[in-house]
């Protein structure tokens, strides 16, 4: 595998910061290769602005627009480049960040909003038919991605029936509306709950169980969400009255349900 290795946590010595080098020592230790971003320690900026397009502040910043100029007229900001040219790299995405306030650190969505220029990660056309290619489909299919996510709140409460929300809606925004919608396969997310105060000898499963599934990452089952455009859909890319049936909301795009 080459996996890139996103890290958003600023103190390294935390639960996160543990685990992340069990993770990496596993991946070197089976002959994988790994680049990393510790966005923390890079001081990632997660504010888009025009710099990153080259905007001239004089006319109104379409951002959208711009990123898709910049990005085929290959002008983006060094620090975006850098990162896009860790994703082609890469076969293999671990996302690894504490949940707080039922999402990630705004670091790592900053990341998001910079790097998945239009054009990259989203507003991509096959040119042949016309379609955008989206929902498993886009520049960035063939990739995979694994979760590893920290919560302070006990396992129950973050399960279907827990005040906080079941964890898979909680991600879905980043599961099914980020990564799925720019072609990547997602893998079932590691969920370390009660993180806050996790027992030696819990820190030490935690930890097998995060190097069993990152070695098997290649040929685990991913969550199987609906392809936009293998005719789930209709062309108001609305489930069709015969799929899903029993289903509404978030669990409606996931097939089998």
């Amino acid at each position: 595998m080459k996996v890139l290795w996103l890290f958003a946590h600023p103190e390294h010595r935390s639960l996160n910061g543990a685990l992340r080098d069990v993770g990496l020592r596993s991946l070197k230790a089976h002959g994988h290769q790994y680049r990393e971003s510790d966005l923390y320690a890079m001081g990632w900026n997660p504010v888009v602005t025009g710099a990153d397009f080259g905007h001239d502040g004089v006319d109104r910043l379409r951002v959208a627009a711009a990123s898709k100029g910049a990005y085929l007229d290959q002008t983006l900001s060094d620090e975006v480049l850098v990162e896009q040219e860790k994703l082609a790299w890469a076969d293999t995405v671990v996302l690894q960040f504490p949940l707080w306030w039922y999402g990630m650190p705004a670091i790592l969505k900053g990341w998001f909003d910079r790097v998945f220029v239009k054009g990259f990660g989203y507003g991509v056309i096959d040119r042949r038919t016309g379609r955008t290619l989206r929902y498993g489909e886009g520049k960035l299919a063939g990739r995979r991605a694994m979760i590893i996510v920290t919560a302070g709140a006990p396992e129950a409460t973050i399960g279907p029936r827990g005040v906080n929300g079941d964890i898979d809606q909680l991600l879905f925004p980043l599961t099914h509306g980020t990564l799925w919608y720019s072609g990547i396969t997602v893998l079932p997310p590691l969920v370390v709950s009660g993180a806050d105060r996790l027992p030696d000898l819990e820190f030490t499963r935690v930890s097998q169980e995060l190097e069993r599934r990152l070695l098997s990452v290649p040929t685990a089952e991913p969550v199987p969400f609906r392809y936009q455009n293998c005719g789930d859909y209709d062309e108001d890319l609305v489930l069709r009255p015969d799929v899903a049936r029993c289903e509404t909301g978030l669990a409606a795009h996931i097939a089998g349900n």
